[in-house]
């Protein structure tokens, strides 16, 4: 019996479609990849190394970014503002000559007339803070983070407990001397021991335990479980009176939040007494402005970093046009024949900058492979976070794969010039 050939479809000049030519094209890549194993693996080095290293150092950024925020809205608290007798933003240096000679100081009693009179204000907590010792029966912990707070705190940020119970409002209005410590605290000063109801010293003031928070973690190799609540009024007599304070507002809902501060910010204004047109005697920051901050910072810090991490990319594909040079050296003949046969220039650059393309892809894939590895260990070895975005997996395969079209054109454009005579010659 008659066989039959396998159909091939083609166009009017006989040639094959491009689909098929592309095909072909990929078919003889691989081939010649696999041939060459060792001298594929050293040429992709490094665009392996180059995309590594984007990866890892977006992986940081993303991670580093997604991680702040996560503890600014935890920490921060959801429509939320802080007020504060100076801005915590956008303050030139001359402003601030001003801002420090008009502003005075908040006090008590400014965060207590907002609290009587803010019908929209759900919550407000003070937030005053020091660094202090804190012993308990020849054990120091050194330089943890004593926090002023009302019994609000936990509905202006995350806050949750893992034994006993948080400040009353009669905790704080009787300026009781009771304290909520950090997990790491506890298992320093007491170990295995129970901590609630027991005594701890800040100086020589005894406070008694009634709550242990749950264990936070670390941020950039700074603890989180080392803080220590007290009753802002104990923070006052304790620290002095006549300091200013800040203090957070929480509002009903994200949509209530503009209405929120414009309610406060005119309660603080008749307080000082200042006149229609006249700047604010205090500052303002809302919750998602520091969002806002934080992202403009990360998407900053990615634009200066990320291209100096790209040029190991260039790098690598001036190594792929070398190789691809050498390689249309060597296979002249190969060339040659196929042009012979029938093979256009289109068909000739086409197979080579599907070759150099592949390579540079492949290359990627494995660079992604290691970056992923690289942040498991550097999350792992130093507690730092770190994120792979898709995007950045999406980037580093499509600059991988462009630098190696771009790499590939010239040498595709030398093999698609040979002379099918003399490439055959030359055998």
């Amino acid at each position: 019996m008659e066989m039959k050939q396998p159909y091939i479809s083609t166009n009017k000049t006989g040639h094959m479609r491009f689909g098929a030519a592309l095909w072909e094209a990929f078919r003889i890549a691989i081939d010649s990849i696999w041939s060459h194993k060792m001298r594929s693996i050293l040429t992709l080095l490094g665009i392996i190394i180059g995309v590594a290293s984007v990866v890892t150092v977006g992986g940081a950024i993303s991670g580093f970014g997604n991680f702040a925020s996560d503890r600014i809205s935890s920490n921060f608290g959801s429509n939320t503002f802080m007020v504060s007798r100076f801005p915590l933003t956008g303050v030139s240096a001359d402003d601030w000559e001003l801002i420090v000679r008009r502003n005075k100081n908040i006090k008590r009693e400014d965060m207590e007339a907002v609290a009587a009179r803010c019908e929209s204000c759900q919550a407000i907590s003070p937030m005053m803070g020091r660094s202090a010792d804190v012993k308990r029966a020849g054990h120091i912990i050194y330089d943890a983070q004593v926090q002023g707070v009302s019994e609000d705190m936990p509905k202006i940020q995350a806050l949750d407990l893992d034994e006993g119970r948080f400040f009353s409002t009669f905790d704080v209005k009787q300026a009781r001397p009771f304290v909520v410590i950090g997990a790491e605290i506890r298992d320093e000063l007491f170990g295995t021991a129970e901590a609630l109801g027991r005594e701890i010293r800040l100086g020589s003031d005894k406070y008694t335990v009634i709550g242990v928070e749950k264990r936070n973690g670390s941020m950039m190799g700074r603890s989180l479980d080392r803080n220590v609540y007290i009753p802002y009024t104990v923070f006052l007599k304790r620290y002095g009176s006549r300091q200013s304070i800040q203090f957070r507002v929480r509002a009903a809902s994200e949509e209530m939040l503009t209405y929120t501060m414009d309610e406060v910010r005119q309660i603080l204004r008749a307080r000082y007494k200042q006149r229609p047109g006249q700047d604010d005697a205090f500052g303002m920051l809302a919750s998602d402005a520091v969002q806002e901050m934080l992202g403009q910072l990360t998407g900053v810090i990615a634009m200066a970093i990320t291209p100096i991490t790209m040029i190991s990319l260039v790098v690598g594909g001036i190594v792929v046009m070398n190789i691809m040079l050498v390689t249309v050296t060597e296979r002249t003949v190969e060339i040659g024949t196929r042009k012979a046969v029938g093979a256009r220039r289109s068909d000739i650059m086409m197979q080579f900058l599907v070759e150099s393309a592949l390579l540079a892809t492949f290359g990627g894939a494995i660079g992604i492979l290691l970056a992923y590895g690289a942040c498991a260990l550097v999350e792992a070895a130093a507690g730092l976070p770190m994120y792979i975005s898709v995007g950045y997996i999406v980037m580093a395969l499509l600059a991988s794969g462009g630098i190696g079209i771009i790499s590939g054109i010239y040498p595709a454009y030398r093999a698609s010039k040979l002379s099918p005579v003399v490439a055959i010659a030359k055998e």
